[in-house]
């Protein structure tokens, strides 16, 4: 490995080691002891190397003779997994460390994710892709089953493992058969293959390896693991998964359909069409009879992937352009609410229930009024940024001919209004009762009041990521 090609490298260089250190400098020191320091050491790294990646260059490299590439589009997913990690690493502290659940693993579990993550945004062939999304799942597993004294912490994590092995299966079967009638793991050399002639099994690989893909970002019709996992795992957990996992799965498919398949998006597009209908409606309707947050929280990411792949789906740059300012968009709400759902508990224990907002605002609130604001984001009621990324997505279906798929979002949207809006109703007008305790360290009330902000703010220009994402989406699609 050249000195450039180390360079390129050294973001995940730098975590794959700092992983290391951290965990021989615990097991040999003072354990959980050392987990709060680790908690705020890991999220700083994260913000240094997302500002060290953001301020790299515009071009494109590659290393290891094409297996890794270092383009504008990973760098946009990259910052922006990194930055949504370190946030709910330092706000889900104060929780952990309250309920006794800080363990010196938890952060290095993490950060092991996190390189996964980079990895496989950043993958420029199947084998690459393979080793990327088996670190960012393994660590995930263990992590979903942190809390080992809660036998919904256990449950949870053995469902992952289990279905997420299935996924697996799938996609690696997918690659096989991809490899087999291309020759080739490359994606430049499966592009110039498609190019050629696209035989069958060929499309049979691409199916397979996207079905695999779809679990990863919980899109219907495998979804299945998402609510249990979502509702089991302790919430801190619950918004890692919600967040940085969303981006970097939803920039593999991206990065695998264009740099590998883009030749032939008439086939996969349909795919990913039919993903993105069954996600937004299956994610809407489902999510109205749901009593516990954290299981609506979970078909409301069923929801949020499907409108993303519609920007995929179509198969131009302004397409990745708008999928990518939405997943930043959603990254960014995400963060905000569990800040929030964080900070429900009841006599010292935390508390999911829906029905334990009522009359919250009479209580809190400035909190209430920082949800609402949240809540009609993630609806996409004007003129919040939440409603701007469903725009973006769209405008890009009917910009390329799929009026009929921007209809079928527009309908679901206004069908998943429905549940967030009753989280305001029992806010704001629910039932006589005791409301939730709602306390919060400071780094969860400042992540609220600076999310809710940024969702009012951001009407202005987004905060700048459009230029970003337009240079992404213009490396990855030629």
């Amino acid at each position: 490995m050249t000195s450039a090609d180390f360079r390129i490298l050294l973001p995940e260089i730098l975590l794959s080691g700092y992983a290391m250190a951290a965990l021989m400098a615990a097991v040999y020191t003072t354990r959980d002891k050392l987990a709060a320091t680790l908690v705020w050491a890991t999220a700083g790294l994260f913000v240094a190397l997302a500002l060290y990646i953001g301020a790299a260059g515009v071009g494109e490299r590659t290393v290891f003779n094409g297996l890794f590439v270092d383009d504008p589009f990973a760098r946009f997913a990259k910052v922006t997994i990194l930055l949504s990690a370190a946030a709910v690493l330092v706000m889900s502290q104060d929780y952990m460390y309250r309920r006794d659940l800080l363990r010196f693993e938890y952060p290095i579990l993490v950060t092991l994710a996190v390189v996964g993550m980079m990895v496989m945004v950043s993958s420029a062939d199947l084998i690459t892709l393979y080793m990327g999304l088996e670190l960012q799942s393994l660590s995930l597993y263990v992590v979903a089953s942190i809390r080992r004294d809660s036998a919904k912490s256990s449950e949870a994590g053995l469902k992952y493992f289990v279905l997420g092995a299935l996924s697996s299966g799938l996609l690696l079967y997918g690659a096989s058969l991809v490899y087999g009638y291309a020759g080739t793991t490359q994606f430049a050399g499966i592009l110039t293959t498609v190019q050629a002639g696209v035989p069958l099994g060929l499309l049979f690989g691409l199916v397979f390896m996207l079905a695999g893909l779809a679990f990863k970002v919980s899109a219907a019709p495998f979804h299945m693991w998402t609510p249990d996992v979502y509702e089991g795992s302790p919430t801190p957990v619950t918004a890692f998964f919600a967040t940085a996992p969303k981006v970097a799965a939803m920039a593999l498919i991206a990065r695998l359909v264009q740099d590998a398949f883009g030749g032939i998006p008439g086939q996969w597009g349909q795919v990913l069409a039919a993903l993105a209908v069954a996600s937004m409606f299956l994610g809407a309707v489902a999510a109205i009879g749901q009593r516990d947050i954290k299981r609506l929280m979970a078909y409301s990411s069923i929801a949020h992937m499907g409108y993303a792949l519609i920007g995929l789906c179509v198969g131009t740059a302004y397409g990745v352009q708008a999928t990518m300012i939405y997943m930043a968009i959603y990254v960014t709400m995400n963060v905000g609410t569990f800040a929030f759902i964080l900070s429900m508990e009841r006599d010292g224990r935390p508390v999911s229930d829906i029905a334990g907002l009522n009359q919250f605002a009479r209580k809190e609130p400035l909190k209430a009024l920082a949800m609402l604001v949240l809540l009609f984001s993630l609806a996409g009621v004007p003129p919040m940024v939440g409603f701007f990324g469903k725009f973006y997505v769209l405008k890009a279906a009917v910009d390329a001919g799929w009026v009929w798929l921007a209809v079928a979002g527009a309908v679901a949207s206004v069908i998943g209004a429905f549940y967030y809006l009753r989280l305001v109703y029992f806010m704001y007008f629910g039932a006589e009762q005791d409301p939730v305790d709602s306390r919060m360290a400071p780094v969860q009330w400042g992540m609220l009041v600076a999310v809710a902000a940024i969702m009012l703010l951001g009407i202005v220009n987004l905060f700048g990521i459009e230029g970003p994402a337009a240079l992404a989406a213009q490396a990855l699609v030629r």
